[in-house]
């Protein structure tokens, strides 16, 4: 059984993913990581993770576990969501309400939400960017490329 139609094993999905990170990611980068790090084997994980360049933080996926991914030193923040009103985007894990994404009351500043959890499936119709692995063709995006203008 495949898992994913690109991919044979998980063993190809993740050297693949590995280097396609390692690609664009420098060792002094800032990377957020919109959630669903690792589900199966933890220890495998712990090999693979000193792989990859970068400075990690967390925005919390719905099948992360928390206690040990914020304990183990993989991140260097773990987040439920965060803002760069400067860049014009709030990122989360799941889609947010499009209430959520005003910058502030009486403006018509509408942010963009980056977010993970929807993987190959289409975004919400509005202010919205999914950034799941299987539609950047299992490569980071960087911010300049998200942001608002």
């Amino acid at each position: 059984m495949k898992v994913r139609p690109e991919f044979d094993t998980v063993e190809e999905m993740n050297e693949c993913m590995i280097e396609r990170w390692n690609s664009v990611v420098k060792q002094g980068d800032i990377v957020y990581h919109l959630g669903d790090v690792v589900i199966g084997n933890k220890e495998g994980f712990k090999s693979l993770w000193t792989k990859l360049n970068g400075s990690k933080r967390l925005i919390v996926g719905n099948h992360d576990d928390v206690k040990f991914l914020s304990s183990g030193g993989f991140f260097k923040k773990v987040l439920m969501w965060r803002m760069f009103p400067e860049f014009g985007l709030l990122m989360s894990h799941v889609p947010l309400h499009e209430s959520a994404l005003w910058r502030g009351k009486g403006t018509d500043k509408q942010m963009v939400n980056i977010h993970g959890h929807i993987h190959q499936n289409p975004s919400p119709e509005g202010p919205y960017k999914c950034v799941c692995v299987e539609q950047t063709n299992y490569t980071p995006v960087n911010i300049e490329e998200l942001r608002v203008k």
